[in-house]
């Protein structure tokens, strides 16, 4: 969810702050406010093309920033580009320079606008008015149908996902050794010396803490000694020891204790404090004698770990790294010996994994077919109940050559319209009009929302803002307040901001804000705020009887929040 968006010098707007909140987001205000600049500002965020021609007249730079609420497709996509991800926000920011240079950062750091467009999917689909479908490309289309498709579709999927990274591994494995047979014979010499270096200095797991230990103990051999000698003589040898003292502590115990039987428990208790110490000294006895300060041992351990720390700097920070190093140069070096045998039994495997990939992926094909039956006719219905007469398909064209494979199988997902009687079907981009790609867009949505299938199929991820610039040009009346009932309830499971003209519409906002346009210091100024009940109802009085507001377009307005809210 989109939690906070600001920008600063950013074509007409000085400073503009705005929170959004959870459901529907709605933005109105006069023509030319800069309702869109808004928009377009979450649209640069989310990775599109910047011009220095947004900075607004005597700045130097414009600034733009927002926060989103994380998700786990985001962090990975962050940590996978080095990107800390301690907190449960995401703050991306992209500062654009009047040099026409620019400065990206996510989480404060660094970053490129690469990353924004990795992480747009996860956080926000933008639908502006200055783009038709480039926020909505196949691949947004086809995971929409997924979807939608529910739990059969979502195991067909996820087998021919299985399917396609067991074939791709083999395939991976029968290149690395189908490689010409000069760089074969190199990288055979290569392993052969790794995996000698490593077989003759035969390292152990744990061998060099045990080694480091060794030579502290070496290396501070006369002071441990005596130390252990000290400990011995205190607590056994000196006439005036620790055992000593306890011995005859005891003595007088015990009798006490033939006259006072309570003093036979603390007898006992001195009695096993004697054993204690006793123990105690026989130990460091021992250690003492086992110390031996032999230079030439400590050497001998200074060399070993040396030779160790050399396989660390080129195997492996850890020993358990340069013993997998070794094993796996052992193998590449089996795989060379037995080269003709391995290629014959790895052509079997790949030729069995394409086969296992396309039975899946034919699988696949076939529930992605079903939904689409079922989705282009709940959206064709849901398209022509915003103000248009079209003709709504999804095409699911295979395409089973292998260069085609992917993960989520072969097929290309295409959305096809005619907006017009007697036209012929379409790829969406070809639709003249951002508003009816917007209303498409909007359609598609609540259709997969609403579909019988949508609560089993959470685990396909989709954007969770979406953003809708002008969906509502060219509609009226009936149309309008179906836009808005279609807009609130797609906002129920993500959330949803939309700039909008019509009463109808922003009568439904969960969130009203009003985009005003001021002269101040012979500037223009834009700026955005959250509107208050009463205000929202003068609000929606403007939309409807215009710059001067009646006692029956307040009345009216106030008609329309209350029937909203029902």
């Amino acid at each position: 969810m989109l939690l906070e968006l600001r920008a600063e010098n950013y074509a007409v707007i000085d400073h503009a702050i705005a929170g959004f909140g959870p459901g529907l987001n709605l933005l109105t205000g006069e023509t030319g406010a800069g309702k869109s600049i808004l928009v377009d500002a979450l649209a640069l965020l989310m990775g599109q093309k910047a011009s220095t021609g947004l900075i607004r007249h005597g700045a130097d730079r414009a600034v733009l920033s927002c926060v989103f609420e994380s998700t786990p497709g985001a962090e990975l996509i962050l940590e996978a580009n080095g990107i800390d991800t301690d907190s449960d926000e995401v703050i991306l920011r992209r500062e654009i320079l009047a040099d026409g240079k620019g400065r990206v950062y996510v989480n404060n750091q660094p970053a490129t606008v690469a990353v924004l467009r990795a992480l747009a999917p996860e956080l926000a689909l933008v639908h502006a008015q200055s783009e038709t479908v480039s926020g909505f490309d196949p691949a947004q289309q086809r995971i929409l149908l997924d979807r939608f498709g529910g739990p059969s579709l979502e195991a067909a999927l996820t087998a021919t996902s299985d399917a396609f990274t067991r074939w791709h591994e083999i395939q991976d494995r029968l290149s690395e050794l189908e490689k010409n047979e000069q760089d074969r014979l190199r990288l055979a010499d290569l392993w052969t010396f790794q995996a000698r270096e490593i077989q003759a200095a035969s390292p152990e797991p744990g061998e060099d803490e045990a080694l480091e230990t060794e030579k502290r103990v070496l290396a501070n051999a006369e002071k441990l000694q005596a130390a252990a000698i000290s400990v011995n003589d205190v607590l056994y040898e000196d006439d005036h020891s620790a055992e000593t003292a306890l011995q005859a502590a005891q003595k007088h115990l015990e009798e006490l204790a033939r006259y006072d039987p309570s003093f036979a428990e603390p007898a006992q208790q001195i009695a096993a404090a004697r054993a204690t110490v006793e123990d105690v000294a026989s130990t460091v006895r021992v250690y003492a004698d086992r110390i031996d300060a032999s230079p030439e041992r400590l050497a001998e351990i200074e060399n070993r770990l040396a030779l160790l720390d050399r396989l660390k700097r080129k195997y492996g920070s850890t020993l358990a790294d340069i013993i997998a190093s070794g094993e796996e140069a052992a193998r590449k070096l089996a795989e060379i010996e037995n080269r003709d045998e391995i290629l014959k039994s790895l052509r079997a495997d790949l030729t069995k994994a394409a086969e296992t990939y396309k039975t899946a992926a034919r699988a696949l094909t076939t529930e992605r077919l079903a939904a689409a039956r079922k989705l282009e006719k709940l959206a064709e219905s849901q398209i022509n109940d915003l103000a248009m007469k079209a003709r709504f398909t999804i095409a699911v064209a295979p395409n089973e050559d292998p260069a085609a494979w992917t993960a989520h199988g072969w097929d290309q997902v295409e959305c096809r319209i005619a907006t017009n009687p007697g036209e012929p079907m379409q790829p969406l981009d070809q639709i003249a009009s951002g508003g009816e790609m917007s209303r498409v867009l909007l359609a598609l949505k609540v259709s997969v929302e609403e579909g019988a299938n949508r609560a089993r199929a959470r685990k396909i991820q989709t954007p969770r803002t979406l953003v809708f610039d002008e969906i509502d040009i060219g509609i009226g009346g009936r149309a309008a307040e179906a836009v808005g009932q279609k807009l609130k309830a797609l906002s129920r499971a993500q959330q949803v901001l939309c700039v909008t003209h019509l009463p109808q519409i922003a009568a439904f906002a969960d969130q009203h804000f009003l985009i005003e346009k001021q002269e101040k210091q012979r500037r223009t100024q834009t700026s955005i705020r959250l509107l208050t009940p009463k205000e929202r109802a003068e609000e929606i009085a403007r939309m409807i009887s215009g710059a001067t507001v009646t006692e029956t377009s307040l009345r009216h307005a106030e008609q329309m929040l209350k029937t909203s809210t029902t």
